[in-house]
């Protein structure tokens, strides 16, 4: 019979050396990000991390919805259902890692590991991409710099920015696995959909 404490210990004690040198390396990281600070980034890396607040999100998917025709909805309805898990897992994750952001703040719901704002950004980037094909790449690379903006205004570590992206794909995947089985769907697929 295996002794369930002996064989867990040694995973345990591999997650947790893991996470250290994860943790050297974030600070390492961190500290090159912030030699960059200040400068004149300063007001346009706080512009592109507050694209991200809920309001503007909802109401440029509100805006889709309203004037793109079937496939504007069908596109809002496929980014706030990708959304749902994405913010789901994340404030989750907040709660249970309660990790202390780059900057010293330190709440529990509002922890710093992983970063929304970057889960929201990859999600909405795979919605998008999805959507509007010839642009995919200008969505990955504005999500990728939400992630950017989040570290250089000291707010994240670079392994927080990576799982948020990871969840966010992840989430717009997902959803996007469950629209194409959901009845009398409107497919979100390029410009031609909305003449089907």
């Amino acid at each position: 019979m295996v002794d369930l404490g002996r064989s867990l210990l040694p995973r345990l004690l591999l997650w947790v050396t893991l996470l250290g040198g994860i943790d050297t390396l974030d600070w390492k990281i961190q500290r090159a990000v912030q030699t960059l600070s200040p400068s004149p980034f300063d007001r346009p890396m706080q512009t592109v991390s507050d694209i991200g607040r809920p309001q503007l999100v909802f109401g440029i998917l509100l805006a889709i919805a309203a004037f793109g025709g079937p496939a504007g909805a069908a596109t809002a309805r496929h980014a706030v259902i990708a959304l749902i898990p994405t913010n789901l897992v994340v404030e989750g994750l907040k709660r249970v890692t309660l990790r202390t952001r780059p900057d010293g703040e330190h709440s529990g719901s509002n922890s710093s590991f992983p970063s929304s704002h970057v889960a929201n950004a990859f999600a909405l980037a795979w919605v998008f991409a999805r959507r509007w094909r010839r642009a995919a790449a200008a969505f990955f690379v504005f999500a990728a710099l939400v992630g950017f903006s989040r570290m250089y205004l000291n707010r994240h570590f670079a392994s927080d920015v990576l799982c948020g992206a990871l969840i966010g794909v992840a989430s717009g995947w997902a959803a996007e696995q469950l629209l194409r089985r959901w009845p009398g769907r409107v497919e979100t697929a390029g410009p031609e959909a909305a003449t089907r």
